[in-house]
């Protein structure tokens, strides 16, 4: 499943070509994604102008002039391309090898400029959903999301009060999407490494008995925005063929210093450990054996 840094790759891939574009025709391929597509659908987008596009958690926000939101998931196999002139440009393909069976096309934006956006996904585990955007904060999708990771909202302070007195271990508090959005199963593993935290540690060692945060709390913070911050910057992490704008893969997953590594030497300098897989609530972990504690 596409994470923060892949997300955040698409949006600024599709910005340039989306963010102040009048949408001159939809064509909506088939009825439903995941789920059925929002009643009206064509008419509702066709006409407006996509005033700006956002990215919360893991969804991709397109705010329209009528003052709806066009709220999109990429699910396991949703992919965006940008074509022009017989050019196209792929924004993603994440694990699954989506390729480019025009079949698997199900929704088009025509936008002003003359260029098409297409949405790709063979499983359609993805949707698109519209809801008045002035209600986003309130809608189901987004009431409980916690934190944005790259945000000034994600402090050592909001950790220490989020764990206090928690039990269940860092990897599942830092999956948990009311604690933090967007954060995945990658990002979480390569964060607690640099960190150098357990994710067998509980939660509640990110504070004190008084509920303040603690040197773990302080370490963590910055190892997660580092992480996160050196992913986009690479196009993100894939394991298939992830792509920038431009057409260039992502590369972060070359960079990764314990993901997919199991029985491999710990990266850290010094360090005389070796990388454990272990699987928290159903997803494979990776950890160093040595310098996370």
């Amino acid at each position: 499943m596409p994470e923060l840094p892949e997300v955040e790759t698409v949006r600024r891939g599709l910005e340039p070509v989306l963010a102040g574009a009048k949408v001159r025709r939809v064509e909506a391929r088939r009825p439903d994604l995941r789920f059925p597509l929002p009643e009206r659908f064509a008419a509702r987008v066709e006409g407006q102008t996509i005033v700006r596009l956002e990215r919360r958690a893991k969804y991709l926000v397109a705010v329209l002039s009528g003052g709806e939101a066009l709220v999109m998931h990429l699910g396991m196999t949703g992919r965006f391309t940008i074509q022009s002139d017989n050019r196209t440009a792929l924004l993603g393909e994440y694990i699954y090898p989506a390729g480019a069976d025009p079949k698997h096309d199900h929704v088009v934006l025509h936008v002003s400029g003359g260029k098409r956006v297409v949405y790709n996904d063979p499983r359609r585990f993805g949707f698109m959903i519209l809801m008045a955007d002035r209600d986003r904060p309130q809608h189901a999708l987004f009431k409980a999301l916690g934190a944005e990771p790259l945000s000034a909202d994600l402090t050592a302070e909001y950790l220490a009060k989020r764990a206090f007195n928690r039990k269940v271990n860092l990897k599942s508090f830092l999956m948990d999407q009311r604690n933090i959005a967007g954060l995945g199963n990658i990002y979480v593993s390569e964060a607690l490494h640099r960190a150098g935290l357990s994710p067998d540690r509980a939660a509640r060692y990110l504070c004190d008995k008084r509920g303040q945060p603690t040197v773990r709390a302080h370490t963590l913070v910055p190892a997660i925005q580092s992480v996160l911050r050196q992913a986009i910057s690479a196009g993100g992490s894939t394991l298939k063929d992830y792509r920038h704008a431009d057409g260039e893969k992502g590369a972060f997953q070359e960079a990764f210093a314990v993901y997919d590594r199991a029985d491999a030497p710990c990266v850290r300098p010094g360090c005389s450990g070796k990388v454990r897989r272990t699987i928290h609530g159903g997803r494979a972990t990776y950890a160093c054996t040595v310098c996370q504690r």
